[in-house]
């Protein structure tokens, strides 16, 4: 038969504790005759004694000592669990270009979270600004010009940008020209659409007049790649350093689009950030 008297088992350690029927009533507020009745019904549902009289004394017997051990430890373990089933994880969700999170914020991120280990960290990976918007995201981290609306806008740091291609089409815009090659040569889009293609010919003097065919490539990363394999010219920023340095990419024109950077979004609506999520923004503000 299984056993259910949970409860007599808790008043029974509480006297076993005590020693003592006066005491374990105290304790637990309840009448020293409610008590006696939860043990003597204990033993009974049990079919042995857990307590012996002598001469006034309660004293515990062999096999409620062992008892006693075994449901402190189960009943301290339940208690446990059950605390930590009820709180509420501290966790954030961080939105990240792949881009960003791979050549930036990931050789960072483990420093925040020895630093702060009772936060759980989830990172998902965006392609814009429409994602944020379609997603349980707590703080975005967007390139751009600060141009958003429908959202709270903070920079996080400058990373101007400048056109940028592979060593074959840097040749061919050395023999037709850049403004040429700008209409010539597939201008890929980035995490913010085409605002900051239109913003770069306004400061370089240039019509906007991209070929009809434009390629979209929605991942950060894969578009890096895509320019390394010549698939068109797209804005790239310090983050490609890298690239530069190995030969693989070029920056075009020494013209920079000086107002670009890296900010951290949020919803408007959610205005009341939780603590974790203000303590993410305090330490990647000092990175």
């Amino acid at each position: 038969m299984s056993f259910r008297s949970y409860d007599a088992l808790r008043i029974f350690l509480t006297v076993a504790r005590h020693r003592s029927i006066s005491a374990a009533a105290l304790g637990l507020n309840l009448s020293k005759a409610s008590v006696s009745y939860q043990i003597r019904k204990l033993e009974d549902d049990l079919g042995f004694r857990l307590f012996e009289r002598q001469r006034q004394r309660l004293h515990i017997t062999a096999k409620g000592e062992k008892l006693m051990h075994s449901a402190q430890l189960a009943l301290g373990q339940l208690d446990r669990d059950i605390r930590q089933l009820q709180e509420t994880p501290n966790l954030i969700t961080i939105g990240a270009l792949t881009y960003f999170f791979s050549r930036w914020l990931s050789s960072r991120l483990m420093s925040f979270m020895e630093a702060n280990p009772s936060i759980a960290v989830r990172v998902e990976p965006i392609t814009g600004i429409d994602d944020l918007a379609q997603s349980d995201i707590d703080v975005a981290i967007c390139w751009g010009m600060g141009e958003w609306t429908g959202f709270e806008h903070s920079l996080l740091f400058e990373c101007p940008a400048r056109p940028t291609a592979n060593a074959s089409i840097t040749s061919r815009v050395e023999k037709i020209g850049l403004q040429r090659a700008l209409r010539e040569i597939p201008l890929l889009a980035d995490s913010s659409g085409s605002t900051g293609w239109q913003q770069w010919h306004r400061l370089a003097g240039l019509d906007y007049q991209p070929m009809q065919n434009r390629l979209v490539i929605p991942d950060s990363n894969d578009r890096v790649q895509a320019v390394i394999d010549g698939q068109g010219i797209a804005l790239w920023d310090a983050l490609i350093q890298n690239e530069l340095d190995s030969g693989e990419l070029f920056y075009l024109s020494d013209i920079p689009l000086d107002d670009a950077g890296y900010y951290l979004l949020y919803r408007e609506q959610d205005a009341e950030r939780s603590d974790a999520v203000q303590i993410f923004v305090n330490w990647i503000n000092k990175q």
